[in-house]
C-alpha cells in the first residue's frame, strides 16, 4: 500500500511552521524580557518570573536559572506526562535560555548594567512595552503547539489528577509569585507593576491565539441556493450546507445556507450575496476554531 505523498509532505511542512514559531515566539518573548523588564525591575509570573527575582536579589543568572528549574519540572514531567510533552518542552526551555542569555549580552553595557534603553524613570511604558512583546512571544509559542516550560508544566500534571483547570491553576501560582516580591524587597512598585504585566500580556496573547483561530460563520436565507452556492463556489472555494425551510409568515419555502469562510473573505462573499439575491437575509457571526477541508487540522 502506498503512502500518499500530500500527507508527508503537510506533515514536513506542519512540523516546520511549528519549530519556525517556536523559536520565533521564544525570541520575541525573551526580548520583551531582556530589553524593557529586567533593565526596569519589573517582574511577573510564571516560573520566569520567579528566575527575575532571584536574578534582582542576588545576581544570579537568569538563563542558567531558567535550565536548572525546568530541568527539574522536566523530570517530573517525563514521569507523568511522556516523551512527547517533555521532548518538545524541553527544546523551548533551551531556546528560551538561549535567547535569554544572548539578549542579556546584548543590553549589558561596559559597568555590567543592563541598559535602560527608554531612559531613566520610564518603569511605565516599559512595563507596558515588555508586556505586550511578551505576550505576542507566547501566543507564537502556543500557535506552535509548544509551552514555556515551568508552570505550565506543574498546571499540566495538577490538571491530570486534579479537577482545576489549567489556566486556573496558572492564575495561582503567577498571584503567589508577583505577591512574594513585597515579602522580599518590600516595594509595592514591583507588585503592582507586575499584576500590570501579568494582565497586559496575557490579553496580548489571547489576541494572537484567537485571532488566528477566527473564521467567519454565515448564515443566508434565500430562495436562489443553488445559484448562490455555485458562485460563491467559483469565486472562494468554499461549499455549504443547505437546509430546506419555511418562512413562518409567508410560509414561501427556501434555502437556508450555513457556510464558513476566512475573515479576509468576508466582505466579498457579502458582496456576491448581495449581486446573486439582494432580498436574502443574512446573519454572521465569528466562529473560533473551523476544522476541515480548507481550514484548520485537528492536531
Amino acid at each position: 500500500m502506498s503512502k500518499d505523498p500530500n500527507k508527508a509532505l503537510r506533515r514536513v511542512w506542519d512540523f516546520s511552521k511549528d519549530f519556525l514559531y517556536l523559536n520565533l515566539g521564544m525570541a520575541i518573548y525573551m526580548t520583551g524580557w531582556t530589553v524593557f523588564l529586567l533593565p526596569y525591575h519589573i517582574p511577573t509570573g510564571g516560573w520566569v518570573g520567579v528566575c527575575s527575582i532571584l536574578y534582582y536579589a542576588t545576581g544570579f543568572p537568569m538563563s542558567l536559572a531558567v535550565l536548572i528549574g525546568n530541568g527539574i519540572l522536566l523530570s517530573f514531567a517525563l514521569w507523568q506526562l511522556g516523551w512527547k510533552f517533555t521532548m518538545k518542552t524541553g527544546y523551548a526551555v533551551i531556546s528560551m535560555a538561549f535567547f535569554l542569555e544572548i539578549g542579556q549580552r546584548l543590553m549589558t553595557d561596559e559597568s555590567g548594567e543592563l541598559i535602560q534603553i527608554l531612559g531613566p524613570g520610564e518603569s511605565t511604558m516599559a512595563c507596558v512595552l515588555g508586556a505586550l512583546i511578551n505576550g505576542v512571544g507566547v501566543g507564537l509559542c502556543f500557535l506552535s503547539g509548544g509551552v514555556t516550560g515551568g508552570w505550565d508544566i506543574v498546571a499540566a500534571i495538577v490538571n491530570k489528577y486534579k479537577n482545576i483547570s489549567f489556566g486556573r491553576v496558572l492564575l495561582y501560582l503567577d498571584l503567589l509569585v508577583i505577591g512574594s516580591c513585597w515579602f522580599i524587597f518590600h516595594d509595592w512598585r514591583m507588585v503592582v507593576f507586575g499584576y500590570v504585566t501579568l494582565f497586559v500580556y496575557t490579553y496580548a496573547a489571547d489576541m494572537i491565539i484567537n485571532s488566528a483561530k477566527q473564521d467567519v460563520q454565515l448564515i443566508i436565507m434565500t430562495q436562489k441556493g443553488e445559484v448562490m452556492a455555485r458562485i460563491i463556489r467559483e469565486h472562494t472555494g468554499h461549499t455549504m450546507t443547505q437546509l430546506n425551510g419555511e418562512g413562518c409568515y409567508s410560509h414561501a419555502p427556501m434555502n437556508v445556507m450555513i457556510l464558513m469562510v476566512h475573515r479576509h473573505e468576508h466582505i466579498s462573499v457579502l458582496r456576491l450575496i448581495q449581486q446573486v439575491d439582494p432580498a436574502a437575509f443574512v446573519s454572521t457571526s465569528r466562529v473560533e476554531g473551523v476544522y476541515g477541508l480548507g481550514f484548520n487540522r485537528i492536531k
